[in-house]
């Protein structure tokens, strides 16, 4: 017999976004009240600080991101200064990216303070909880992987709003 739909309150990735949303959001006043980038420019500057220079493609997959969404974010962190593009010699496809020495001082300065939110976010555990929810992530983010690549699920089409796919509609 099948499990009774459970409250929403139960489902986890609901309680994860909730969290997301809550302490997040204090990264983000930051990043955007103080810093003057989006959430989504700090993961950006965050990876190129953690893995130094990366193709566009290869930091798309670290942030988790789909290529266009990268593209138009590192556009705007190179406006703004803090993100360099260069190609290597003899190679005009490949896009190599760096942070630029104004980059790196906004890692410098906005890292310890997502540090710190994170710490006092995690202060509520003690060393055995955060060891069991370091492990329980872990294999939650390896199901979730194995659930990606095993999915046989319809491409999002975010111009429909939540109408009828393209195929059925013609």
């Amino acid at each position: 017999m099948a499990e009774a739909p459970r409250p929403l309150d139960d489902l986890l990735l609901y309680r994860i976004s909730r969290l997301l949303s809550v302490a997040g959001g204090m990264v983000i006043r930051l990043c955007e009240g103080r810093f003057g980038i989006t959430r989504r420019e700090w993961r950006l500057i965050a990876t190129l600080a953690s893995r130094g220079a990366l193709g566009s493609s290869q930091l798309a997959e670290h942030v988790q991101l789909d290529r266009g969404r990268t593209s138009k974010a590192v556009g705007t962190l190179v406006a703004k200064g803090l993100v360099s593009r260069s190609q290597p010699v003899g190679d005009k496809r490949h896009v190599v990216l760096r942070l630029t020495p104004k980059g790196e001082t906004l890692h410098a300065e906005l890292f310890p303070l997502a540090t710190e939110i994170n710490a006092q976010l995690m202060s509520v555990l003690d060393d055995a909880a955060r060891t069991s929810l370091d492990d329980a992530l872990r294999r939650l983010q390896a199901q979730a992987d194995a659930l990606v690549a095993a999915a046989d699920l319809p491409k999002a089409d975010r111009r429909r709003r939540g109408g009828v796919p393209s195929a059925e509609r013609d």
